[in-house]
């Protein structure tokens, strides 16, 4: 007699699952604890520098690299060739942004400048050194992670759109801060009195006035409100990628109200006039701080400006509508769903 042996069963394949880039991770919660810790800060420490206290710089960078290396360490996840080179990438935007905004808080600590202070101090003149090689560091390793991205199609069609344009409009965001540099200089004193040189700053004004930066300063942000502040224009790009996902995770709730938005490449299209209108706007407000003008102040030039941007939304839209609509009615039943990642594996350098 014989025994039949049962067959083994295969163990069904599972997709691995994505995960968020560790480093890219960690350095989300590090700048989340520091802005707390210059929130609490700020209420007993008085100490002022251009208007601001101490601690006001350092809670910004430390709020905007919560936004940016949180959603770095996302878009990251998605199954996407050159994987290992991104990863790298990351983790040397992550170190890199620890070593500059610590920078930053030592010298909110010692009550100083940390952007374009020519003190000749030994801390100041080594850790200048290392900031004039972090703040490169940042850029090209967002530049390479934009470039490694640009030609993929990473996710669904609008929400791959989304991050193109946005790692786009961001890597302009990080160049125009360059520009700051030539700003000219500036002559003020530290949180004890003591006078400091500023090589450059933020704000761009007709006659060079001895100080320019935290004069008419906005509320919270401090931005000038006498002349052209390139900080805006910097805010603006950095943070357009997440505005632009946000659109692309909105637009399928809209279309089940707006018919002709229920097919996925009328989306992607929408996603483009609205990167678009949204690189209009980052494009003004930079000319605008080039010309020394307030960004509260504008004149009939930039209201014109303006007015074109809007009209590339309107217009836009308009065209959306004329072609993707006449498809609407071959669009199926089934719930709209935004950004669904493709179910592959994923590289172990990774997770």
């Amino acid at each position: 007699m014989t025994t039949s042996v049962a067959e083994k069963p295969t163990a069904a394949r599972t997709p691995a699952r994505r995960r968020l880039h560790r480093p890219l991770l960690a350095l989300t919660f590090v700048m989340a604890g520091l802005a707390l810790f210059c929130l609490c800060a700020m209420a007993f420490d008085d100490r002022m520098l251009l208007n601001e206290s101490v601690w006001l710089k350092p809670m910004k960078f430390a709020l905007a690299f919560v936004l940016y290396s949180f959603t770095l360490a996302w878009l990251l996840s998605f199954p996407h060739r050159g994987q290992r080179l991104t990863w790298w990438m990351g983790t040397i935007f992550a170190i890199t942004g620890v070593l500059d905004v610590g920078f930053i808080v030592m010298q909110a600590a010692r009550g100083t400048f940390s952007h374009f202070n020519s003190q000749d101090d030994a801390f100041n003149v080594i850790g200048q050194q290392v900031f004039m090689t972090g703040v490169p560091g940042l850029f090209l390793a967002n530049l390479v992670i934009a470039v490694a991205l640009s030609w993929q199609k990473v996710t669904d069609r609008p929400m791959t759109r989304a991050i193109h344009a946005g790692l786009a409009i961001a890597v302009a965001g990080m160049a125009v801060a360059y520009a700051m540099g030539f700003s000219g200089k500036q002559e003020t004193t530290d949180a004890y009195g003591h006078p400091v040189e500023l090589v450059a700053g933020h704000t761009f004004e007709a006659g060079q006035p001895t100080v320019r930066d935290g004069v008419g300063g906005m509320p919270i942000t401090h931005w000038s409100t006498t002349g052209g502040d390139l900080r805006i224009a910097h805010f603006l790009g950095l943070h357009g990628i997440q505005i632009l996902i946000v659109a692309a995770l909105l637009l399928p709730r809209l279309a089940r109200r707006v018919p002709w938005l229920r097919t996925e490449r009328a989306r992607a299209d929408m996603i483009w006039v609205l990167a678009l209108t949204y690189a209009g706007v980052f494009g003004v407000v930079a000319w605008q701080a080039f010309r020394g003008q307030a960004l509260i102040h504008p004149d009939a030039t930039t209201l014109t400006a303006f007015g074109a941007v809007a009209a590339v939304l309107v217009v836009g839209t308009a065209l959306v509508y004329a072609i993707r609509g006449r498809s609407t009615a071959t669009v199926l039943t089934a719930p709209v769903t935004a950004a669904v990642p493709r179910r592959e594996s994923v590289s172990p350098i990774s997770r």
